[in-house]
């Protein structure tokens, strides 16, 4: 008898399988950089057949997985230091598990997503007191409704924002910076050859069809400040940066190439009440 719990997800919420099989990959191996157990148990409790992944997919894709949860646990640990207190909301939190890794025992933490995904989380990952379930789409507002605390927020979409066409995220980001005019977020991009090779890479390699696709790239994250002039970039970084030294020789080159095309960088914003504020600060950090 089989008692493993089913995965029967959407087209796009079916991705979210292959992250969290790079973070069990990256834990079993000798010298990992990062350690995530609760990924180990998962996989162990849901009925997926992985051969197709293990199969087809390359070393870059399961280091950049890693990539992103390291510097997605790095910027929120030193976010959490400052606000000890903080508010995380974990946008297309899939079955990430973030948490689990930099909890403080203070932070009030959201994970956002899709009702079948959430639905999948409360049998395998457990919420409390402190680590709330909102069943609910990105691109509607009313979920915002049901965060709290609105001070010192810090926003993750890992891996989530290529699935959009940029009108509705710039719809929905003009909704983030009404709710939570002095958050951050958090989040990786890519550059539209980086979002060609991806779909052509990694979602056709494991054996999803085209509904899964990514959609939205950009070169530069600088753009993203004409969207709104409450928006401040604080920081755009290759995804592998300071990283390739713990690769093999192969993943030496492969991150290189993946970061001399921008296939995956890290971006992190700053939202500001008033436009003023935010050129204000602009000046600031120029003088």
């Amino acid at each position: 008898m089989n008692d493993k719990v089913s995965t029967n997800l959407g087209n796009i919420q079916k991705t979210l399988v292959l992250p969290l099989w790079g973070r069990v990959v990256e834990t079993k191996k000798p010298k990992p950089l990062l350690i995530d157990k609760t990924a180990v148990q998962i996989i162990q409790k849901i009925d997926y057949d992985f051969a197709e992944i293990e199969k087809s997919l390359s070393v870059i894709s399961q280091l950049g997985w890693i990539a992103r949860s390291y510097h997605v646990d790095s910027m929120t640990r030193l976010f959490i230091q400052k606000h000890p207190t903080a508010t995380i909301v974990n946008i297309g939190c899939g079955l990430d598990t973030t948490f689990d890794r930099i909890d403080n025992g203070r932070i009030l933490w959201y994970d956002l997503d899709l009702p079948d995904v959430i639905a999948l989380r409360k049998k395998l990952i457990p919420a409390n007191e402190r680590r709330i379930l909102i069943e609910d789409s990105f691109l509607h507002r009313d979920w915002m409704a049901q965060v709290k605390n609105k001070e010192h927020v810090l926003l993750i979409a890992a891996g989530v924002l290529y699935y959009f066409e940029e009108q509705q995220l710039k719809k929905i980001f003009a909704h983030l910076l009404d709710v939570f005019p002095e958050g951050e977020i958090l989040f990786d991009a890519s550059s539209p050859t980086g979002i060609n090779m991806a779909n052509r890479m990694v979602i056709k390699a494991s054996g999803m069809d085209e509904k899964s696709f990514l959609k939205w790239g950009i070169k530069d994250a600088k753009i993203l400040e004409s969207w709104d002039s409450r928006i401040k970039l604080l920081n755009q970084y290759a995804m592998f940066h300071n990283l390739k030294n713990n690769f093999s020789f192969k993943g030496k080159i492969m991150a290189w190439m993946s970061d001399m095309l921008k296939i995956q960088y890290m971006v992190h914003l700053k939202f500001f009440k008033t436009i003023t504020a935010s050129r204000r600060s602009a000046r600031a950090e120029v003088t």
